[in-house]
C-alpha cells in the first residue's frame, strides 16, 4: 500500500499539471528570498557598518580594509541563510497550493469519485504554518543529529517520519471528513502512516529534492487515503 502510494506520487510529480504548481511555488520562493536579502542585507548595513562610520569619522585605511572584509564575510553568512531558509520558504508556500495538487490527484487517478472539498483559507494556512514549523525542525534536528554517531538517521527519520506522516495525513483526509473522523482515521491506521511518513523523511533529507516534499507528500498522502477508506470499506 505505502510502496503503492509512493509510486503513484512520484509517477505524478512528472506530469504538466505537478510542474506548473512547482514552478509556481518555486517562483514565489525565489521572489520571497530576493526580497528577504535586500531587507537583510539593508538592516545590516544600516545598524552596522553606518555607526561605526559614525563613531570612528577619521578612520585609518587598514579600517576601511577591515569593513570590507566584514562585508564580504556578512554577505556570505547571508548567502548561506538564504540557502537553508529555501526548503522552510517553499514548505510554507507550497503549502497554500497543496489543494491544489490534491485536486489533480483526484481527478486524473479516481475520476468516478466525488472529489473533495478545499479546505478554509484559515485552516489552509494553519496548515501551511505548521508544515513550515516541521520542515524548520526537521532541518535543524538534522543538524544538530549529525554530531550523534548512530542514532543520526534513525532519531531524524523517526522523529519527521512521525510529524509529517500525521499533518499530511489528515490534510487529505479532511478534504472528505471533518477533523475528528480525520485524526480518528489516523489513529487507526497509526503505523501505516507512521511508515508513509517516514518515506516523506526520507525525501526530506535529501538538498534540493527535498524542495519537492511538499508536493510529493500531498500527493502520497491522497492516494495513501483513497486507500485507507477502500480497505475499510472492504473489511
Amino acid at each position: 500500500m505505502i510502496v503503492e502510494a509512493a509510486l503513484a506520487a512520484a509517477g505524478r510529480l512528472l506530469t504538466p499539471q505537478f510542474r506548473a504548481v512547482f514552478f509556481k511555488t518555486l517562483g514565489l520562493t525565489i521572489l520571497v528570498l530576493i526580497g528577504l536579502w535586500f531587507a537583510i542585507g539593508g538592516l545590516a548595513e544600516t545598524f552596522a557598518f553606518d555607526p561605526l562610520a559614525a563613531m570612528l569619522p577619521d578612520m585609518p585605511a587598514w579600517a576601511g580594509w577591515f569593513g570590507l572584509m566584514a562585508a564580504i564575510l556578512a554577505g556570505l553568512v547571508l548567502a548561506l541563510g538564504l540557502g537553508l531558509l529555501i526548503a522552510p520558504v517553499t514548505a510554507l508556500i507550497a503549502g497554500f497550493f497543496l489543494d491544489d495538487v490534491a485536486e489533480i490527484v483526484e481527478r486524473e487517478d479516481y475520476p468516478h469519485d466525488a472529489p473533495g472539498r478545499a479546505l478554509p483559507l484559515a485552516t489552509s494556512a494553519l496548515v501551511s504554518a505548521k508544515f513550515l514549523v516541521l520542515v524548520v525542525l526537521g532541518n535543524l534536528l538534522a543538524l544538530v543529529l549529525l554530531l550523534v554517531p548512530g542514532v543520526n538517521i534513525v532519531a531524524f527519520l523517526a522523529v519527521n517520519g512521525y510529524l509529517l506522516g500525521r499533518e499530511f495525513f489528515e490534510f487529505a483526509a479532511m478534504r472528505f471528513r471533518s477533523e475528528a473522523d480525520a485524526k480518528a482515521l489516523r489513529r487507526r491506521h497509526a503505523g501505516t502512516v507512521f511508515a508513509a511518513g517516514m518515506v516523506i523523511a526520507l525525501v526530506l533529507s535529501v538538498p534540493l529534492v527535498n524542495l519537492l516534499t511538499p508536493l510529493f507528500a500531498a500527493a502520497m498522502m491522497v492516494h495513501l487515503h483513497k486507500m485507507v477508506s477502500a480497505s475499510e470499506r472492504a473489511a
